[in-house]
């Protein structure tokens, strides 16, 4: 038993001392000792790719989806009440202005017409007679203005009269296409109110000019106008061109976004009502750069910017907008004209740093 603990009191001194080495006696080679003591100015400095970067005159261009609409829609009602004795249109005819839907029944209404009319020949035959008798001295001058009143009562009559005959047909108020037709041949046409009652003859809409709706948010409003350049792309392959029409002044209370219209021409009516679109709006020139996405970080203070290369070879930090977001570049405000981009290695250096900046195209072959 002693013999074995001799052995484990030296095994735990050799250990001890062994330990107690490292912190007591001088352990530093001569490399390490001329590396800590050598100039940090005469180390190699870090290598980061760069490209050179170029201010032009770019136009954003902003990609928003939306959908079609009828440029006008109306119900066009009877305004009278009456059977429908014609019925001129079907789901899906052209009509011009003007044209007549559907024609009502009489219901008299040429017969007071014809008894208007007759009121007015005689109030007219009786002023003219009257004028004669005036003109002699036979009746008073006073009597003229009374014969003129009853001739402009006859006159508004006939004009009332005349209007409602013109409500038994039923026109369309502009040019446009029959959507739907929901009177039928012979039904009674009932003027609505509390009774109830139907009135309805037709459906038109406008597809020309087709306007597209898309809802644009409150950081892409700027710099967007009315008569601003337009293309939409239809989801079936088809494309127009157009212009902004209409730019909603309040927005939207569920999305905070402001409606846009883009008018374009459809003369064939080839676009219909209703159908996805994608609008591209092309924005007013700024000067800008194009850079690679992985090239922008934030800085310390949260800007969004890019690291560049100095002339002296030091890195700066330059902050910077966005103008246009793509999925491979950038395009940005902020740089100036022919800055050196730090596009890889900038996530490893910091501002003040003395770097060697190579051209990203013989990036790879210097590291080789």
């Amino acid at each position: 038993m002693k013999a074995s603990r001799i052995v484990s009191v030296g095994i735990l001194a050799a250990a001890v001392i062994w330990i107690g080495s490292g912190y007591l006696l001088p352990h530093e080679s001569p490399e390490s000792t001329a590396a800590i003591k050598s100039d940090p100015a005469g180390e190699k400095p870090f290598r980061v790719a760069v490209i050179e970067t170029r201010v032009v005159d770019h136009s954003p261009k902003l990609v928003l989806s939306g959908r079609t609409e009828a440029d006008k829609k109306v119900t066009v009602s009877a305004r009278t009440g009456g059977v429908v004795t014609e019925l001129r249109v079907k789901r899906g005819d052209q009509v011009k202005q003007g044209d007549v839907l559907a024609v009502l029944s009489d219901e008299a209404r040429d017969a007071q017409v014809a008894q208007a009319q007759a009121k007015l020949a005689q109030k007219v035959r009786e002023r003219e007679a009257r004028e004669q008798l005036i003109e002699r001295g036979a009746l008073p001058r006073l009597n003229l203005l009374d014969l003129e009143a009853q001739e402009k009562a006859a006159r508004a009559e006939l004009a009332a009269a005349e209007a409602e005959r013109d409500r038994g047909l039923v026109r369309a108020p502009w040019s446009g296409i029959v959507n739907t037709v929901p009177a039928e041949l012979g039904q009674t046409m009932l003027p609505s109110g509390p009774m109830g009652g139907t009135n309805e003859v037709a459906h038109l809409i406008a597809l020309d000019p087709i306007i597209a709706v898309v809802e644009v948010s409150e950081r892409k409003l700027n710099g967007l106008k009315v008569g601003t350049p337009a293309e939409i792309k239809l989801v079936t392959g088809e494309t127009a061109v157009g212009k902004v029409r209409y730019i909603s002044k309040s927005a939207s209370d569920t999305t905070r976004t402001y409606r846009v219209d883009i008018e374009a021409a459809n003369p064939e009516n080839k676009i219909p009502d209703g159908i996805t679109v994608d609008v591209t709006i092309s924005l007013a020139p700024t000067p800008a750069t194009e850079v690679p996405r992985s090239a922008l970080i934030f800085s310390s203070s949260g800007d969004l910017g890019v690291r560049i290369v100095s002339d002296n070879g030091s890195v700066d930090f330059v902050p910077v907008t966005v103008a246009e977001d793509r999925q491979q570049t950038m395009w940005v405000a902020g740089v100036p004209d022919r800055a050196r981009v730090i596009v890889q290695g900038q996530d490893f250096v910091r501002e003040g740093q003395l770097v060697e900046a190579v051209p990203a195209a013989d990036f790879q072959t210097a590291r080789n």
